[in-house]
């Protein structure tokens, strides 16, 4: 399976951060639509298993295809940049800044949510037959999903805003371990055994990815549900990105490279 150990990954991890911060805005833009529409996919095949066999475990164990897809092809999400450019930074690699890192996030997002757009105009094209009949049961899902993880985080209040943002740390802890799951192995089936496991657990235990959730909300206002833009924002897409910054960064990032890298000295024998 040709396993890297710890140090060689998190060196590599380091590597790509820096790589992020200096792409080209067309090449960032690009790979993280790619990305976006990918995931998006993988979103709705998950969910369409869910409706077909009436249990959503069969949904969790396939939805990794779709990350892993997206990792072997080179494409970005905004959940993996969060963890990889600010290691560049940490690392004081030449010419990486604050304003960098900032930009790299800002155009992944972009490129991200434009992408999971597309997927779900097209994919509300699909369930409805043009938009001339009813949602049929994968878009009426949808729709339930929008408005379940919004006004049903809303109804709480601040407490429900907290547990968004709790379960986006959650889920871009095991998602950022997905990531770093790409660079363990040199060789494909490695590298998706890795990815698959994390990614997983994520979706099996439905915490909040903000990627995720650009293509869910949008194709349940598409479909029907009964919530806003504002909505959609404010009690689901906001928490859940700072969430899986937050959560990324501090479980995955700064652990494996505080550890690997920046390792403490030796402790002496007497």
């Amino acid at each position: 399976m040709s396993y890297l150990i710890p140090a060689e990954f998190v060196t590599k991890m380091v590597d790509a951060g820096e790589s992020k911060v200096f792409m080209s805005t067309r090449d960032t833009l690009i790979r993280a639509y790619m990305a976006g529409a990918i995931l998006a996919l993988a979103a709705v095949f998950a969910v369409s298993i869910t409706v077909q066999t009436g249990s959503p475990i069969f949904g969790a164990i396939l939805f990794p295809v779709g990350f892993c897809m997206l990792y072997l092809l080179g494409f970005d999400l905004l959940t993996g940049v969060f963890v990889l450019s600010p290691l560049a930074w940490l690392d004081k690699r030449p010419g990486v800044t604050l304003g960098g890192i900032l930009r790299n996030w800002g155009l992944v997002f972009v490129g991200n949510f434009l992408g999971a757009l597309t997927v779900a105009v097209m994919m509300s094209v699909v369930f409805t037959y043009g938009f001339s009949v009813s949602p049929d049961a994968v878009g009426q899902k949808l729709a339930g999903i929008g408005e379940a993880r919004t006004l049903g985080y809303a109804k709480y209040g601040l407490a429900g805003w907290m547990t968004i943002f709790i379960r986006g740390m959650l889920c871009n802890w095991m998602v950022s371990t997905g990531v770093v799951g790409a660079m363990i192995s040199t060789s494909v089936s490695g590298k998706v055994i890795a990815m698959w496991m994390p990614i997983m657990l994520f979706f099996g235990m439905t915490f909040e990815h903000s990627v995720v959730n650009m293509f869910l909300f949008p194709s349940g206002l598409i479909m029907g549900g009964n919530f806003s833009i504002a909505d959609y924002f404010i009690w689901n897409e906001i928490p859940t990105v700072l969430g899986n910054l937050v959560g990324g960064l501090a479980f995955t990032g700064l652990t494996l490279y505080s550890t690997h890298v920046r390792t403490a000295p030796k402790r002496a024998v007497h």
